[in-house]
């Protein structure tokens, strides 16, 4: 059993998708837009024009598979109650993907070292997704 998560970007998914492949090196395994939906939604639940939106995309961030999707293309996104956490190997990869993560969003933690890792941080990305950034301690 896997548990992934499943972000909704409520017509930003393809500029969230590309933002991620720049700032976490992430990797798209796979999209799909609306118009390859073979069973089309019900009526009045999709604005018109979102043809080419995502209706369902998977992203790999290191070993891990995140789900992505353009959800009803409503606008304005909203991630509360949960952060993702990324682990990169050192406290200088921790800072360039920090920083990448940052462009155009809002540090809530600065990035430094805490009794459990030598570099810690969270920041909200632009879309308003929560990261918590952390090196695993050696040994």
């Amino acid at each position: 059993m896997y548990a992934n998560a499943y972000l909704f970007f409520e017509g930003r998914c393809e500029e969230a998708l590309q933002f991620y492949q720049d700032a976490l090196g992430a990797r798209v395994e796979m999209l799909l837009r609306n118009r390859d939906n073979p069973q089309p939604p019900p009526p009045g639940t999709m604005p018109p024009g979102t043809e080419d939106k995502i209706m369902h995309a998977a992203l790999r961030i290191g070993d891990t598979l995140v789900m992505a999707s353009d959800g009803y293309c409503h606008g304005g996104a909203s991630f509360q109650g949960f952060a993702l956490s990324v682990s990169p190997d050192s406290p200088a990869e921790a800072e360039r993907v920090f920083a990448a993560l940052g462009v155009g969003g809002t540090v809530r933690m600065p990035l430094g070292p805490t009794f459990w890792s030598p570099a810690f941080g969270m920041v909200h990305d632009r879309f308003g997704v929560l990261w918590m950034v952390n090196v695993m301690p050696a040994g």
